[in-house]
């Protein structure tokens, strides 16, 4: 009879068993790429945030650019306007009739230039009002040179207006002075006689200065077309040593000249004149000095002009002259 043997033991499983550092790895594995992943998520996003706030601070430089740039073109701009009105009071004018929107757009420019967070639309209007202003600056002095050209040619028609106004006086002035001319009136027949005069009063004619105790100026008055009636006449001596015999205190003084000018008389005298005719005419010079030697003359004067001229010699006195 076969004998049954029984296995009371555990019972074997079919095939190797799987070791348990395989599935460790596999976790590990999973581990480290998760964390590479996030190690390159991490690097990606703040090489990301760097490229950005290099773009913000790019942009904000060329922000800051413009808006200094903007700054000193208006400040030229403002400037320029500025220089022309304190130079032109045309342009003051022409100013000052736009005065409110000329503040409005220097006020909102200067707000946009001093906001440093201005955004590049700001800055973008600031330039257009800059370039507004520019404009209107331009246009004002075309303006003026325009005003200018106008009254330059308004200016050479008042001159040919006073021109000829200016002819038409000269003329008439031409004339009036040919009348005036003509009702000058004419010394003829003139002598300057130096006088002694001797203890009995009596007068005698003399040629030695030492013995000339005054001059004595004769003449005739004449003219055609003289009106009558009282003329002043001044009469003019000159000593040899060119000096005027005129002293105030015996009745010297000055008169006008027909060309305005001022001359110093020796003696006048208010002259009754007749029309048609010669009136003579005596003027005395008496000086408290004595007279020297040489040549005196002597210019007669009317109306301003000189109407006649004469000399006379006095020789030096002494036994043998």
């Amino acid at each position: 009879m076969a004998e049954n043997t029984f296995n009371t033991g555990t019972p074997s499983t079919s095939g190797p068993e799987k070791p348990k550092s395989n599935k460790n790895g596999i976790i590990y594995g999973v581990l480290i790429a998760a964390l590479v992943g996030t190690w390159g998520y991490m690097f990606y996003d703040k090489s990301q945030t760097s490229k950005e706030l290099v773009t913000k601070e790019n942009q904000l430089d060329t922000l800051s650019t413009s808006r200094n740039e903007l700054q000193s073109e208006y400040d030229a701009a403002q400037a320029r306007l500025d220089d022309l009105i304190s130079q032109n009071s045309r342009m003051d004018s022409l100013v000052k009739s736009k005065d409110k929107e000329i503040a409005d757009m220097k006020g909102r420019i200067t707000s946009i230039l001093s906001n440093k967070n201005a955004t590049a639309a700001e800055l973008a209007e600031a330039r257009r009002l800059i370039e507004q202003l520019k404009s209107n600056t331009e246009n004002y002095v075309a303006t003026i040179e325009r005003l200018e050209g106008e009254k330059i040619v308004i200016t050479g028609e008042r001159d040919v207006a006073r021109k000829e106004r200016d002819s038409v006086t000269t003329v008439k002035d031409s004339l009036g002075k040919r009348v005036d001319l003509g009702s000058v009136l004419h010394a003829s027949n003139i002598k300057l006689a130096p006088i002694n005069v001797k203890r009995n009063g009596k007068e005698e004619v003399t040629t030695k200065a030492k013995r000339a105790d005054m001059m004595r100026v004769s003449f005739d008055l004449d003219n055609r077309i003289a009106t009558s009636g009282d003329k002043e006449i001044f009469v003019s001596i000159t000593a040899p040593d060119g000096s005027p015999l005129a002293v105030e205190a015996l009745g010297s003084g000055r008169f006008t000249l027909e060309d305005g000018t001022e001359k110093l008389y020796t003696v006048k005298k208010l002259v009754s004149y007749e029309a048609g005719g010669s009136t003579p005419v005596s003027m005395d010079w008496k000086q408290n000095s004595d007279f020297k030697p040489g040549d005196y003359t002597v210019e007669i004067y009317q109306g301003g002009f000189k109407i006649g001229a004469g000399k006379v010699n006095l020789k030096k006195g002494g036994l043998f002259n």
